[in-house]
């Protein structure tokens, strides 16, 4: 009886050990079970917003610009290497920190200018760049280191003269680079009755007096070539 007890009652531990295990085993699978069953019916996680392509970024754009020098060069300093200073020709003579030696003045017929401290000094033929060493050298007695700086306010030397079959004769106040043609068209043109291709002009070279001959009508269709640059002192005659 006693064997039999204790076979008993080891087969009983047994079975509650199988019968625990058996719980343990099915409260896992019910997990899982559930675990997967919230794992489908959960809505799938929203997409994050796709970024936005990043724009080039255009670096002069962001980048200072640059300054811009003032231009104040006028046509006559564009054409400082062909002017040279001439009679009535209203010039600007500047000294650095000297104002009592800086002034504006008028080329005399005599071809002089007047100036402080240096009195008469002839001018006519100069460039604007060879009168401001002139006067540096002749200021260095009187001034320690003389910056001179000459500015051609008003040029009434370079002068042209059209006589003739034209609605307007008389001198006229030459611009740089300009052509018969262009000179005609400020003057009005010419008269009906003027000869065309006659027209000639008259110039001075090497103190000989030269005659250039004209052709109106071609340059009038264009013809760069037939037209003819003037220069200070030209007498354009239309017969």
């Amino acid at each position: 009886m006693t064997h039999l007890s204790s076979a008993s009652a080891h087969n009983r531990v047994a079975g509650l050990r199988l019968g625990i295990l058996m719980v343990a085993l099915t409260a896992t699978l019910l997990a899982l079970s559930v675990k997967v069953s919230v794992a489908q019916t959960a809505p799938p996680p929203a997409e994050a917003p796709a970024k936005a392509p990043e724009q080039p970024t255009d670096k002069k754009k962001n980048e200072p610009s640059a300054a811009i020098k003032p231009n104040n060069t006028d046509a006559v300093a564009a054409d400082e290497d062909a002017y040279r200073i001439g009679l009535d020709d209203q010039l600007m003579i500047s000294v650095w920190r000297e104002p009592e030696l800086s002034l504006s003045v008028v080329v005399r017929p005599d071809g002089m200018i007047t100036l402080p401290l240096l009195s008469d000094v002839h001018v006519v033929g100069l460039k604007p760049t060879e009168l401001q060493q002139l006067l540096t050298e002749k200021l260095k007695p009187f001034v320690s280191e003389p910056q001179v700086t000459v500015i051609a306010q008003g040029i009434r030397s370079r002068k042209v003269y059209l006589v003739g079959n034209v609605s307007k004769q008389g001198t006229f106040n030459l611009e740089g680079g300009q052509t018969v043609l262009q000179l005609l068209a400020s003057a009005g043109g010419v008269n009906p009755f003027a000869k065309g291709d006659s027209i000639y002009i008259l110039r001075m070279e090497n103190k000989k007096q030269i005659r250039i001959p004209f052709q109106y009508k071609k340059a009038l269709k264009g013809r760069t070539k037939d037209d003819v640059v003037l220069q200070p002192g030209d007498i354009i005659v239309v017969p």
